[in-house]
């Protein structure tokens, strides 16, 4: 059977129809294709022959994401799950997960966020790349990792930029499709603005394109991926001294949370109500809701010391007051 190349195993023809499918109902379904492939492979990987999914393989696919973030594989479980549900209509006896499935959730994974001196040297490092026959490789690097953090917007929302979605006069890019297919616009400091013009200068100088080609690209002048922005991501910081392999350790999402909590961190050190922010930070991220930005603010012993010490002052001025005039 000759199946498409995106899917190999004996389910491909079933995949590629759901795919289909899942694009007729007008679904962004990019991240969600790249899942099913992941699970396509496994399928290979283990000589899967029937035309159904049983428990069994469900089990033995959640056992290989050990290594998984449990965030990340919630997000490839959630696609596996659809395509079974599609795949009953034709074969009742396939196996549908639960919502809650999954085995890694006991493994669960804390996020990594930077310190401030930590992105510093994060930044010198990605300019110390070598260039080899890439030459925009360091200043590349250098001014995608810092464009992470000084917007918190996505991995992915960053390698679909395009040239033109760079407005520096106004000081803000444009993200066509975020999450849920949103556009948004974000702002940008002038410091910001200012390296991005050195690096599009440098850019479209070494490779000249239009307006609408990648912002950032691989050496190829092709747009880049996330598989090498994530193998350069790394690279980095194996030089800064971070193990090669490491649960704890930082991954390029890592990136997004650092700037999260370093917002707060300001908006705390600036004395401002930091409850009254959080709304504005939502829409900045690509929120729906202040609850989804939640995730992203943790307990750093730097947030921790702001906070005790406007409980400390709270405590001075109001309650202690209150008491010395009962």
């Amino acid at each position: 059977m000759k199946t498409n190349r995106r899917f190999r195993s004996c389910l491909a023809q079933r995949m590629e129809k759901f795919v289909a499918l899942r694009q007729m109902e007008h679904k962004h379904y990019g991240s969600q294709v790249r899942n099913l492939i992941r699970f396509d492979r496994f399928l290979v990987r283990q000589h899967w022959k029937k035309r159904w999914i049983s428990r069994d393989i469900i089990d033995q696919y959640d056992r290989s994401k050990l290594h998984v973030a449990p965030s990340a594989h919630r997000v490839e479980m959630s696609v596996v799950r659809q395509f079974c549900r599609y795949l009953t209509h034709a074969e009742p006896r396939c196996y549908v997960p639960d919502c809650g499935q999954t085995g890694v959730m006991a493994n669960l994974r804390i996020p990594f966020v930077f310190t401030e001196s930590q992105v510093r040297s994060l930044l010198a490092r990605a300019s110390e790349l070598p260039s080899g026959t890439f030459p925009l490789r360091p200043q590349m690097y250098q001014t995608l990792f810092g464009l992470l953090y000084v917007t918190g917007m996505r991995i992915g929302e960053a390698l679909a930029l395009n040239v033109d979605d760079i407005d520096l006069r106004m000081r803000r890019l444009l993200i066509r499709k975020g999450k849920f297919g949103k556009a948004r616009w974000i702002p940008f400091l002038a410091s910001t603005a200012s390296r991005l013009e050195e690096y599009l200068k440098q850019r479209l100088q070494l490779f000249p394109a239009g307006t609408d080609a990648p912002l950032f690209i691989s050496w190829k002048a092709e747009r880049l991926s996330h598989q090498t922005a994530g193998n350069n991501f790394r690279r980095v910081m194996r030089a800064d001294g971070f193990p090669k392999q490491s649960r704890a350790g930082p991954t390029i999402h890592s990136i997004r949370h650092t700037f999260a909590c370093h917002r707060l961190l300001g908006w705390y050190r600036a004395g401002l109500d930091v409850n009254a922010q959080l709304p504005a930070l939502s829409t900045y991220m690509g929120h729906v809701a202040v609850q989804y930005t939640s995730r992203y603010i943790h307990a750093t012993p730097e947030l921790l010391e702001q906070a005790n010490q406007r409980f400390l002052k709270h405590y001075r001025n109001t309650i202690k007051t209150e008491v010395s005039h009962e």
